[in-house]
């Protein structure tokens, strides 16, 4: 004859379960800051890395066309030959700046003197010069109000 146990199980008690959950809470008010930064920091490099890329398509433009620079017009992803001629795929977007102008295209003689949304890019169509949104002459990213 066999002896049956009577098992116990052992669950966990509210007070247990609430130490884990505070616990939790400080970790995650701990790590969502940094995480937020990390955001910020991931636009300003991605709009860097889109304006040596269109920096680049614009020069091997010039040099292929006798000369000639891109005839780019103001709008949203009006890139005219470098997306013709497939020096570019996609028109490419300013994160940075992000929102319904992170494509548009305006023309201007200099960058930004302040931090704005309403295009990604100013283009020189009489030097050929291009700049990013948001960002000043030194391709350095103006601060956000």
């Amino acid at each position: 004859m066999t002896k049956l146990r009577s098992r116990r199980f052992r669950a966990f008690t509210l007070v247990e379960i609430l130490i884990v959950v505070v616990i939790l809470g400080i970790l995650a008010a701990i790590v969502t800051p940094q995480f937020s930064s990390a955001t910020e920091e991931a636009q300003k490099t991605s709009t860097y890395d889109q304006l040596l890329k269109v920096r680049a398509a614009i020069g091997v433009y010039y040099v292929r066309n006798g000369n000639t620079l891109p005839n780019i017009t103001a709008g949203d992803g009006t890139w005219g030959p470098l997306m013709a001629d497939d020096y570019m795929r996609e028109p490419p977007p300013n994160p940075y700046v992000g929102g319904a102008g992170k494509t548009v295209i305006v023309l201007g003689t200099g960058p930004d003197t302040t931090f704005q949304t309403t295009h990604g890019w100013i283009y020189n169509d009489t030097t050929g010069d291009l700049w990013a949104g948001g960002f000043d002459a030194n391709d350095q990213p103006l601060p956000r109000p």
